[in-house]
C-alpha cells in the first residue's frame, strides 16, 4: 500500500509551506538569504511530510522517500553535476578562464569595452556553465575599468551579470540546463536550439542597449595587457571542443570526463599544474557540488512523499482548472517556476521542484517537451538574474566592495538589460509561438 498515492488533498502541500516559512522567514529575520542552509530547509520540510498520514507506518513513508531520492533521473543528474564541477575546477586551475579573458580583452577595442565585457561574460559562462563562477572571474576586472571608462559603475557590472546569465541559461554543462532536460526527458541539443529562438533576440536587444548607454563614454588607455601566446590558445581548447562536441550531440557525461582529462593534460604540459595538483583541483570541483547534490537528492525524496500523500495531484487539478490549451499551460509553468525561484533564491532548485509538475502538465496538454525544458530554464534565469538576494547579484556587489566600489545589489537591477530583455522575449514567445508535441 505504501507505493499507492492517496487521493488529492491540500494538506499534502504543507511541506512546501514549511519550507517557505523556515527558509524565507529565517532569512528575512537574519537579513541574509544565505544564512540558512538549503539542505537543512529541505530536511525540515521532509520531516513535516513524514508526519502527515501519521496512522501509516513510518517505515513505509521512509521507503517512498528513499525511492524518490534514488530516482534514476535524480542520480543521472547528480553524476552530471559532479563531472561538471570537476571539469570547471580543473579548467580554471590550469588557466583556461584567465586565458579566455586575456584573449577577449586583447581583441576588444576600448570604445566597445562595455559590449565586449558583456560578450566575454557570455562566452565564459557558456563554456564553464556557471554564472557565479563567471561573475567571480570578471567583476574584479570590470571594477578596475570603471574609472578609465568614465561610465556608471552599474552599467559595466550589469553587463557582466547579464552575460553570466546568458551562459547559465544556454550552456550544455549548466546545472539549470541539466535539471531542465532531465526532468523533461529531452536531449540537451534539442533544448539548446529551442532556447535560441528566445535567447538570440534578447541578446541582440541587450547589445543595442549597452551600446547606446556606453556611447558617451570616453575610455582612456588601459595599459599593457600582455600578448596572446600559443599557451593561451591551448588553454581554451577544452572549452571550444566541449561546445562543438556537445552541439554535435555527443553524450554530455563522456564530454565532461574527456574535457576534465584534456584540461589536466594541458595544465601539466604547460606547467600550470602537476599531476597531484590536478587531482586536487578535480577533488575540489567534485566536493564543490556537494550542496547542489544534496539539494537535488532531498528534493527528489520530498517530491516523492508529497506525491504519495496526494499533494501533486491536488496541485495539478488546481492548475488544470485555469488552463485552456498549450499557451496557458506554458504560462502556468513559467509562473510556477517564478514563484518557487522567488522563495528559494536558487534557479536549479526551482527547476528540480517544478520539473516533475511541468512534465505532467505538458503531457496532459500536448506541449513540446523540449519547449517546456526551455521555458523552465529561461524562466528561472530571468528571476535569478534580477533577484537582489540571489547569489549572482550578491557576489557582484561583494566583489565590487572588495575592489573599493560601494554599490548594492538593488542598485545593479536597473542595468540588468539582458535578464529584462529575456523576460520580454519569453512572454512574447509564450503569447505568439505555438509548438505542440
Amino acid at each position: 500500500m505504501a507505493n499507492l498515492p492517496h487521493k488529492p488533498r491540500f494538506a499534502a502541500l504543507l511541506p512546501f509551506l514549511a519550507f517557505v516559512v523556515f527558509y524565507l522567514g529565517l532569512s528575512i529575520w537574519a537579513n541574509d538569504f544565505y544564512k540558512v542552509s538549503m539542505p537543512i530547509a529541505f530536511l525540515v520540510a521532509s520531516m513535516v511530510a513524514m508526519f502527515l498520514n501519521f496512522k501509516e507506518p513510518l517505515s513505509d513513508k521512509i521507503d517512498v522517500y528513499a525511492k524518490g531520492m534514488g530516482d534514476t533521473n535524480i542520480m543521472i543528474m547528480c553524476l552530471i553535476f559532479v563531472l561538471a564541477g570537476i571539469f570547471a575546477s580543473v579548467a580554471k586551475a590550469m588557466g583556461a578562464v584567465d586565458a579566455a579573458v586575456l584573449i577577449a580583452r586583447n581583441l576588444i577595442p576600448n570604445n566597445l569595452l562595455v559590449i565586449g565585457m558583456f560578450l566575454v561574460s557570455c562566452f565564459i559562462s557558456l563554456a564553464i556553465g556557471t554564472s557565479c563562477g563567471t561573475i567571480a572571474a570578471l567583476i574584479p576586472i570590470a571594477c578596475g575599468l570603471i574609472e578609465p571608462l568614465g561610465i556608471a559603475p552599474g552599467l559595466l557590472l550589469g553587463a557582466v551579470i547579464g552575460g553570466a546569465m546568458f551562459g547559465d541559461n544556454l550552456s550544455m554543462i549548466s546545472d539549470t540546463t541539466i535539471a531542465a532536460t532531465r526532468t523533461q526527458g529531452v536531449q540537451m541539443r534539442d533544448k539548446f536550439f529551442t532556447n535560441l529562438r528566445i535567447v538570440l533576440p534578447a541578446l541582440i536587444v541587450s547589445l543595442v542597449l549597452y551600446g547606446i548607454m556606453a556611447h558617451n563614454s570616453n575610455p582612456a588607455e588601459q595599459g599593457e595587457l600582455g600578448s596572446i601566446t600559443g599557451r593561451h590558445i591551448l588553454c581554451i581548447l577544452p572549452y571550444v571542443l566541449l561546445l562543438v562536441c556537445a552541439l554535435c550531440g555527443l553524450n554530455v557525461m563522456m564530454l565532461l570526463f574527456f574535457g576534465a582529462v584534456l584540461s589536466m593534460v594541458i595544465g601539466i604540459f604547460t606547467s600550470q599544474m602537476d599531476f597531484w595538483s590536478a587531482l586536487s583541483a578535480a577533488g575540489a570541483g567534485a566536493l564543490g557540488m556537494s550542496e547542489t547534490l544534496l539539494v537535488a537528492i532531498l528534493a527528489g525524496g520530498l517530491m516523492a512523499i508529497i506525491r504519495y500523500n496526494g499533494g501533486i495531484e491536488f496541485l495539478l487539478n488546481a492548475i488544470k482548472k485555469g488552463i485552456r490549451g498549450t499557451r496557458a499551460c506554458e504560462a502556468g509553468i513559467m509562473l510556477l517556476v517564478w514563484a518557487i525561484n522567488l522563495f528559494t533564491a536558487n534557479n536549479t532548485v526551482a527547476i528540480v521542484i517544478a520539473g516533475p509538475i511541468a512534465k505532467e502538465l505538458s503531457d496532459n496538454f500536448g506541449c513540446s517537451p523540449k519547449r517546456v525544458a526551455s521555458i523552465l530554464d529561461t524562466a528561472s534565469c530571468v528571476i535569478q538574474g534580477t533577484l537582489p538576494y540571489g547569489a549572482q547579484l550578491l557576489i557582484a556587489a561583494g566583489l565590487a566592495k572588495e575592489s573599493g566600489l560601494e554599490i548594492s545589489a538593488f542598485q545593479l537591477i536597473g542595468s540588468l538589460y539582458y535578464p529584462m530583455a529575456l523576460c520580454i522575449m519569453l512572454l512574447i514567445s509564450i503569447a505568439f509561438f505555438r509548438q505542440k508535441r
